[in-house]
């Protein structure tokens, strides 16, 4: 049943291969600034929060009301606005007082540039999702193509067994244990591509893409990921000036303040100010008067909102001090598990890699010649096959350590 769901999941992955892109980590990067939607729907916020700012510079527009006279019962005339008539003209203008306009501008503005910090922070969250799944796709591909490698040198050294076993050289119990082995490296071979399958998902959908990626990736690409500083102390700071979402957090904590002063501007009532035509109505005929008015705050002082507004600011005040604690953690925890990775590299030998290789091209040419048994020539199969798993994915660790100190950082540290 394995083999079977193995051989379903692979037939449509022949043509996949043919068609997948083959990319470099810059050209990954530039793509996702053209491609990824997320990034484009964001700027749309942008230029809307710029376009409230426009708003918020704008003046209130001016009242005109206009009265006229129905009926006139002396005349009995109907709509008698003429010379003899009356109607009323009334203008009238909203007057801000107490800079209520430009503490409202002031907390639109800073509104807008939390738009961007939120546009930053995404822009590191998604980049480190690329540089992630990228990585990872690359060292899975890695792997799947060794295993693959084996699988058809174990499924030759099968096939010659079993024509051994059909003239009695071999015995069954040693054709099936080949065969078991076979098995297990398919099986292992499929929860490979199963994973790899999920990143390139993942992958693509970042990118907007529809081909599945094929990365390239120099030694050069790996070996710039070494560490220049394990200063806490310094990455904390550049953390601190650098992260969308403490800008996005100390940028609240001032509007807090912001709203705070534009409600307590509130409590001082506003003037109108406004100029009055009425023709016949008055003690004089064309009475042209000046009209100023404005709400006495007997009851209402605004005194809720003012309240609730200082209270926001300690709320505010109290978030942006646990966010910077939480940064400084978050940088030293991605420092550590950086020096963890490095010193496992590290602890392998350089040369382990090449002799796994060299061991391994003539493991099947001695199990032939007579010289390994078959528990030796099997034990070193599956002793390459978990190596070659276990190496590739330690180093997807390291890269990803790497990139996680540059997401805890906000800036690229590798470069």
């Amino acid at each position: 049943m394995r083999i079977l769901l193995l051989i379903v999941f692979l037939w449509p992955l022949r043509g996949l291969a043919q068609d997948s892109l083959r990319i470099s980590l810059k050209q990954v990067d530039s793509l996702f600034l053209t491609n990824n939607l997320q990034l484009l729907s964001e700027r749309f916020r942008i230029d809307a929060a710029q376009a409230a700012v426009i708003q918020s510079r704008l003046w209130d527009n001016p009242t005109l009301s206009a009265e006229w006279n129905i009926y006139n019962p002396n005349k009995r005339r109907v709509l008698d606005v003429g010379k003899g008539g009356q109607k009323i003209i009334a203008i009238e203008q909203l007057l801000l007082t107490a800079g209520k306009r430009s503490k409202q501008v002031a907390l639109t503005l800073e509104n807008a540039r939390m738009t961007e910090y939120e546009f930053m922070d995404l822009l590191r969250v998604l980049k480190f999702e690329l540089r992630n799944h990228f990585f990872d796709v690359y060292f899975l591909q890695n792997t799947l193509s060794r295993y693959e490698i084996q699988i058809r040198n174990l499924q030759n050294t099968v096939g010659a067994f079993e024509k051994q076993y059909e003239k009695n050289n071999v015995s069954l119990r040693e054709m099936l244990r080949l065969k078991a082995l076979l098995f297990q490296l398919n099986n292992d071979k499929t929860e490979i591509l199963f994973e790899l399958a999920e990143k390139q998902k993942m992958l693509k959908t970042i990118l907007h893409l529809e081909k599945p990626l094929s990365p390239i990736v120099s030694q050069e690409e790996l070996t710039r990921y070494q560490l220049r500083s394990d200063d806490v102390a310094y990455l904390s700071d550049l953390a601190l000036q650098n992260r969308g979402d403490l800008k996005v957090v100390s940028s609240l904590a001032r509007q807090a303040e912001l709203n705070y002063n534009l409600q307590k501007s509130l409590a001082v009532p506003d003037l109108k100010l406004g100029a009055v035509y009425d023709q016949s109505g008055s003690y004089v005929n064309h009475y042209t008067g000046l009209t100023l008015s404005a709400d006495l705050p007997f009851f209402n002082k605004n005194q809720g909102n003012i309240k609730v507004a200082k209270r926001m600011i300690e709320y505010q005040k109290g978030i942006l001090t646990q966010k910077e604690q939480l940064i400084k953690n978050e940088v030293t925890a991605a420092l550590q598990k950086v020096k963890y990775v490095e010193n496992m590299v590290q602890s392998v030998d350089v040369r382990f890699t090449e002799q796994l290789e060299l061991l391994n091209r003539g493991v099947v040419e001695n199990f032939q010649k007579g010289n390994l048994t078959l528990l030796e020539f099997i034990d070193l199969i599956e002793t390459y096959s978990e190596s070659i798993k276990e190496l590739n994915r330690l180093k997807s660790d390291r890269v990803e350590a790497y990139e996680e100190l540059n997401f805890m950082v906000g800036q690229e540290l590798f470069n």
